[in-house]
């Protein structure tokens, strides 16, 4: 299969508007603007085509640090839906947005405290925060196959023209143009979104703060998107030459990205993608599916789970029973990952399986309500690997369930009419009741455990009670295994693992 590599990140950026709570096409006609002002301004060649990738990605690490957004704030999208069009303006508005969010949901004196202990965290906070969006955006990158260019200037998606940014405080042109160029036309689009003709205005008070000055003059002489017009095709015909395209292994490499994406925003979701794609991908061979549908449904389990990112952190997190409104955005989830994939050709026959991994065969699934009729075999298959692996994992509401235990689920659910015989009989074969991988030939053995607690979201100290070390010796651990990811954080460090299966 050969898709476009620009289909491939226009689906992510679709699932990053969706991540950053931004207006659904946002990342797309940024890019069409980038684009726009990159041939006003006479860019190179190497320059057009990393602004138009950089663009499309630019905040492609915005998982990353979604448990730290939850716990200072609450709730991370009310966070970023006030956050956003102030982001790149002066730093008193955005402390008058932050604090009435700071502490929640705690209330009276808890609030205070929550409150105090968020404002004294955000400083030292922020620049880890900064260094972690922008290694785990460079880690995406390089999985998609992008040239170096693009990977190596993704890097400074949140440097300032003023030098105020992070998290290398670049200054002026020390920032590579092709990101200045993004900045603006994320800017362009988000304000004209919010101000309408008054969003000149704004990116005129942004011009030599955040913004290089010589860039904003370009955006304020171009004409506003047609707003009745969907980016999508706009945006693939303004890919510059050459045209990339990815396929076969490369294809599977980039759609990890989608199941590492979602996965980041939770400890205990960590790994699930390549768990359910590598069942599923095995239990299709077993029952005679053809190569073409083996494929589809290994690339469906990579992508399954894209749309978590539509929902709250602690929607996920919940120990409890959710209520009538969380429990209508978690049978979402499975819509909002389709909808990603849908507008691209290629992969939209992908997106339509994934997004039906809760679909039962008795109508009781969700989010369509499809019955026995409606699923292709590639898609009850998968419905029950991804089953199987969730069961087989720690989840915030109970423990791991024992591979006899999950096996007896599995044929209640045949039992009862929900999953498939077949496929339940397929995916319990090939399982191999939850036969992990070995160390990577770069780790050893012992790193690969402190790894695997290190995405788990454990501290030192409690990798080292897990494993009967001392916190130093975890401490000399993590830092070697830094060096050999090349990362410095421990987002970077999980999305690592998660690109090579070892949190299988």
């Amino acid at each position: 299969m050969r898709v476009r590599t620009a289909e491939v990140a226009g689906a992510l950026s679709l699932a990053t508007d969706l991540g950053m709570r931004a207006e659904f096409e946002h990342g797309l006609r940024a890019t069409r603007y980038a684009m726009r002002l990159g041939e006003i301004l006479g860019a190179d060649a190497a320059t057009m085509q990393a602004s138009y990738y950089v663009s499309l990605l630019l905040y492609v690490g915005c998982t990353a640090d979604l448990d730290l957004l939850s716990d200072a704030f609450g709730d991370e999208e009310d966070f970023r839906v006030r956050v956003a069009p102030i982001a790149y303006g002066p730093p008193g508005p955005m402390m008058r947005a932050m604090l009435p969010m700071a502490g929640r949901p705690a209330t009276g004196a808890r609030r205070i405290v929550a409150t105090a202990r968020t404002l004294v965290r955000l400083p030292r906070e922020m620049p880890r925060m900064m260094r972690t969006h922008c290694e785990v955006s460079r880690l995406h990158v390089g999985q998609l196959g992008l040239p170096d260019k693009v990977r190596d200037v993704v890097g400074a998606a949140y440097e300032r023209w003023d030098g105020k940014g992070g998290p290398s405080r670049l200054r002026g042109d020390e920032i590579p143009l092709a990101v200045r160029i993004a900045h603006v036309a994320h800017d362009l689009d988000q304000q004209r979104s919010v101000h309408g003709t008054d969003a000149d205005d704004v990116l005129r008070e942004r011009a030599g703060r955040a913004f290089d000055p010589s860039i904003v003059a370009a955006a304020l002489s171009l004409d506003t998107l047609d707003g009745a017009e969907s980016s999508w095709h706009a945006t693939l015909a303004a890919e510059p030459e050459p045209v990339l395209f990815t396929e076969d292994a490369a294809l599977d490499r980039s759609l990890t990205c989608f199941g590492a994406f979602a996965e980041l925003i939770a400890p205990f979701l960590r790994g699930h993608s390549t768990v359910v794609a590598d069942l599923a991908g095995r239990a299709a061979a077993a029952i005679g599916l053809d190569d073409a549908e083996v494929a589809l449904v290994r690339r469906a389990g990579l992508v399954h789970d894209v749309g978590r990112v539509t929902v709250p952190v602690r929607v996920w997190e919940r120990a409890g029973p959710l209520g009538p409104d969380d429990w209508e955005r978690v049978r979402l989830h499975a819509y909002h990952g389709g909808r990603v994939l849908a507008k691209s050709a290629q992969l939209a026959g992908i997106g339509v399986i994934a997004s039906a991994h809760h679909e039962r065969c008795d109508g009781s699934g969700y989010h369509r309500g499809t019955g026995a009729a409606e699923l292709p075999r590639t898609a009850r298959v998968l419905a029950v690997a991804d089953a199987y692996a969730a069961m087989r994992a720690d989840r915030p509401h109970r423990p791991a369930l024992a591979a006899t235990r999950a096996a007896d689920e599995l044929r209640s659910e045949v039992r009862h009419g929900r999953l498939d015989q077949t496929a339940v009989d397929a995916v319990l074969a090939v399982a191999g009741h939850g036969r992990a991988p070995g160390a990577m030939p770069d780790l050893t053995a012992r790193e690969t455990e402190v790894l695997r607690l290190v995405a788990r979201g454990a501290a030192n100290k409690q990798i080292a009670r897990t494993l009967g070390i001392s916190a130093k010796t975890v401490d000399n651990h993590v830092q070697h295994i830094y060096a050999k990811a090349a990362v410095s954080t421990r987002a970077a460090a999980t999305l690592w693992a998660i690109q090579r299966g070892l949190l299988s």
